[in-house]
């Protein structure tokens, strides 16, 4: 958008605004390739139980996003870099936008493979392995429709956040007050219409799990018991050992409204989930984690309600023109960027330690994905192992942000200042 904005007017200061975003930009794309790779070792290493079973199917959109998303983003991701000044505005302006689009296209890809582990469609058990019968079935399952745009939106909140608080930190500090400025307006609409949308699409999707994963919203309301209509928990002492609340502060009827639009409506209880699973699929406990899964879902729900009200605030503030006098404000903001993050692993906790103990909902459970010749300590020693790499990756990613954040964006040239007012004044005129 900033670099669209600049090719239109030729305002030398959204040339800035890119080139300085841009730098942050690809630190964090080269962090996401280099952690990506780990992930694709664990496929074989950890978890080869896990691809053998669901390999045929599982293997077929990462490949996709691979030669397809993955190669097209990087390589117009470089044209990008190394195109400024060398091809014709239009030209580099659509490289990044290629990038974009692509970027977008890779988390498609990847949700579309993790959302037959949530909702499995299109296949056939045979000879102990799943094979996909049907590819259109897969790509148009169910749940795609709602982790895809919840996930992607996501991604928009914390980008808008990121800009937010980087110009803030700018704008108290009085630096290229032009470039933050815009920076912040373009972030702030951004942010919040994409926290809105967040908040929308999340609500659609916890309806959609009440149907299609039941045991994992009861579970994130620690809602033992089935009750028509059902209460929303603000807060419960979860007693798991002895499957009940030992205390609770309950709103009535809103979780029946959450899950059918309705303040009536049955919502099925803990309980009654896991004598229908051990009647479906044989004895075990398929109960997941209660208390963590209740805390990480209200976790969420409170940085989401957080985020939309500093993009509120934030809004106002800039559109009254009294932002920069704001100096509290924009400390709260810069001290905001950690919260989408928040927000982000929260929600992904739920998502993927909700369905326990399953790892292909109701195909297959976690323990019969772990590679049978790998011991429980070489786990240990490879997740211990792979999270000291990732800490050090964020050191280095950290380092690499804040030495270009406080270096602040380069000064244009006194030619390219002057070519750009000359312009912009044609333009406006």
């Amino acid at each position: 958008m900033m670099e669209t904005w600049y090719v239109r007017t030729g305002n030398e200061t959204y040339k800035k605004m890119t080139k300085f975003w841009g730098k942050l930009f690809l630190i964090n794309f080269a962090l996401g390739v280099v952690t990506g790779i780990v992930q694709e070792f664990q496929f074989g290493m950890n978890w080869s139980e896990y691809s053998r079973f669901v390999g045929d199917i599982f293997g077929a959109p990462l490949a996709v996003e691979a030669l397809v998303a993955f190669f097209l983003e990087s390589t117009f991701l470089g044209v990008w870099v190394f195109g400024w000044d060398r091809l014709p505005k239009k030209v580099h302006l659509l490289s990044i936008w290629l990038v974009a689009i692509s970027s977008n296209l890779s988390a498609l890809w990847i949700l579309i493979a993790n959302s037959f582990m949530q909702e499995p469609v299109g296949y056939i058990l045979r000879n102990g392995r799943a094979e996909m019968t049907d590819f259109l079935a897969l790509i148009t399952n169910p749940h795609v429709f709602y982790q895809f745009p919840h996930t992607v939106l996501s991604g928009f909140v914390t980008a808008a956040f990121f800009v937010m608080g980087i110009s803030a930190f700018h704008l108290l500090k009085k630096n290229h007050l032009d470039v933050f400025r815009r920076s912040f307006h373009i972030a702030v609409i951004f942010g919040l219409i994409s926290a809105f949308g967040v908040a929308g699409v999340g609500h659609l999707q916890g309806m959609h799990l009440v149907q299609a994963q039941p045991m994992k919203m009861a579970a994130a309301e620690a809602h033992w018991e089935t009750e028509n209509p059902a209460g929303l928990l603000l807060y419960a002492s979860i007693d798991e050992q002895g499957q009940k609340n030992n205390s609770e502060l309950k709103i009535p009827a809103l979780l029946s409204f959450l899950s059918y639009n309705s303040f009536t409506g049955e919502v099925k209880g803990i309980h009654e989930l896991q004598a229908a699973a051990v009647k479906q699929y044989g004895p075990g406990n398929y109960v997941p984690p209660v208390t963590s899964l209740f805390w990480s879902f209200r976790i969420m729900l409170t940085a989401g309600v957080w985020l939309l009200l500093i993009a509120l605030v934030g809004l106002y503030f800039y559109k009254t023109n009294r932002l920069e006098q704001k100096a509290w404000f924009l400390k709260i903001v810069l001290w905001t960027i950690p919260v989408p993050y928040i927000a982000n692993t929260t929600g992904w906790y739920l998502a993927e330690v909700g369905r326990q103990p399953w790892i292909v909902y109701g195909l297959q459970k976690v323990e019969a994905g772990v590679s049978s010749s790998v011991s429980a300590v070489s786990m240990l020693i490879a997740l211990v192992g792979f999270t000291l790499i990732y800490a050090a990756l964020a050191l280095a990613g950290v380092y690499l942000f804040i030495k270009v954040i406080k270096k602040g964006p380069e000064e244009a040239s006194p030619e390219e200042t002057l070519k750009s007012r000359i312009k912009g004044a044609s333009l406006w005129t």
